[in-house]
């Protein structure tokens, strides 16, 4: 055989690697619409004296800043939230896996913010969308046209009898929800955990929350984990579920079911933690028979979640059905207009839709929130519709994990078919999870998605 004078034999081991996450990164790119794919050209800018406010500077009130600056040109666009750190929230697993360094989801709220849109690093104290305005808690009142809701939600630890933040790392005791430092210090608690073996405990809060395959996928990180380190056989792995399923997605929930059956995870149902005893290492579930404990030697609290207080005690969440005790948003599904106040638009964790509260829903929740406000504003109509878009990348063991996506009607939303079978443990998602998504997630914070 004979090559072009110019070939230097095979690529090295570091560039296939290179050539390898290049292409993970066009995947990436691809979930997240990060720009690394052709796209069609940026439609022109919408002459607008508007004034638009966006209470809540996360991942879905940062995306929406860069999507409106870049639609609207004219618009007074202000931006609301006291939170100088941003945090990659997807990360917080891989940190307390082990996998990234505390410092890995942190960057600054001041990076992403768009040329022309002001940051008021000031806390939202009130919304009065009676009288079209929000007031922050030094008493400076911001009046809108037009309001972008993106609180985002609150972890609700005072709910847990017995739960105290400021132990997480010590005594078993982990959550890797509560911040980057709690995450790490979980990460501490489970090695040390995995060195010796036990009793390992785990559970899901009874409420809508945040990436609902987190508790799943930091379950099987510690089963893999304990049998890496040789304790598994004198470990055990007890995974409280909420209600009567391990997923909202039954195809999903099954398919979890058979692999905690196959690596020999105990499963309860309809199990809700209410108290801890965090000297004596004991949890205390609500169950439909009474309370039970349960002893451990590590156990990651996962606590209730709801909507942050401001948003709870304002005009804004549904007044009936399921989610009037968490406080979500009323959003219509489609457009995530307000039923009520239709200048008002919730996007991301806070709103009170069915699936959703995931990074990547922000992707297709925002620019469809922006097309229907478009709407009102230039007066063409819009069939822009969110249809439920939800991604997990669902870890099932080190260097495995199930591209999981789906939508309001359950159906499975792959965006690769052919490439990425959404239930099959694959190292291809492993790689998308804990090096491709970052990227592509800062991507959609400026807009870019």
């Amino acid at each position: 055989m004979t090559f072009p004078k110019k070939w230097h034999g095979p690529p090295t081991p570091a560039r296939r690697d290179f050539i390898r996450m290049s292409a993970l990164a066009g995947l990436g790119g691809a979930l997240l619409g990060s720009g690394t794919t052709t796209q069609a050209a940026a439609p022109a800018p919408v002459q607008s004296q508007a004034r638009i406010v966006i209470a809540g500077a996360g991942a879905a009130g940062l995306t929406a800043a860069s999507r409106l600056r870049a639609r609207l040109d004219g618009a007074r666009i202000t931006l609301i939230d006291a939170r100088a750190a941003h945090y990659y929230q997807p990360g917080f697993t891989l940190v307390a896996a082990g996998i990234k360094p505390q410092d890995y989801p942190v960057s600054r709220t001041a990076e992403y913010v768009p040329a022309g849109v002001e940051l008021v690093a000031e806390r939202v104290a009130e919304i009065d969308p009676d009288g079209n305005r929000v007031v922050t808690d030094s008493g400076k009142t911001f009046p809108y046209d037009f309001l972008f809701v993106a609180t985002g939600m609150m972890l609700d630890y005072a709910a847990i009898d017995g739960m105290d933040t400021s132990r997480i790392g010590t005594h078993g005791l982990g959550s890797i929800y509560h911040s980057p430092q709690a995450a790490f210090a979980t990460w501490q608690q489970m090695s040390a955990f995995a060195d010796q073996g036990g009793v390992g405990v785990f559970l899901r809060p009874n409420t809508e929350m945040k990436c609902a395959g987190a508790p799943l996928k930091y379950t099987f990180i510690v089963e893999d984990t304990l049998a890496r380190r040789g304790t598994r056989g004198k470990s055990q792995i007890i995974y409280n579920s909420n209600n009567k399923a391990l997923f909202s997605v039954p195809i999903v929930s099954e398919k979890v079911r058979m692999l905690f059956q196959e690596r020999g995870v105990a499963m309860h149902h309809d199990r809700q933690l209410k108290a801890i005893d965090i000297d004596r290492r004991i949890a205390t579930f609500q169950t439909p028979q009474g309370s039970t404990e349960l002893g451990y030697d590590f156990i990651n609290v996962i606590p209730p979640m709801k909507a942050p207080d401001v948003i709870f005690n304002s005009p804004l969440p549904w007044q009936s059905g399921p989610w009037v005790s968490e406080g979500w948003m009323e959003v219509d599904k489609g457009t995530l207009r307000h039923t009520r106040y239709p200048n008002v638009f919730g996007v991301g964790d806070i709103a009170g839709v069915p699936k959703g509260k995931t990074a990547a829903s922000v992707k297709w929740q925002v620019p469809v929130a922006i097309e229907h406000l478009l709407t009102d504003i230039t007066g063409r109509s819009t069939d822009a519709l969110y249809t439920g878009y939800t991604s997990c990348p669902l870890i099932t063991r080190l260097g495995q994990a199930m591209l999981v996506e789906f939508d309001y009607q359950n159906n499975l939303t792959p965006s690769f078919p052919g490439v990425i079978a959404p239930l099959e443990e694959l190292w291809v998602s492993w790689v998308m999870k804990t090096m491709a998504l970052k990227p592509t997630y800062i991507s959609m914070l400026r807009g870019k998605a």
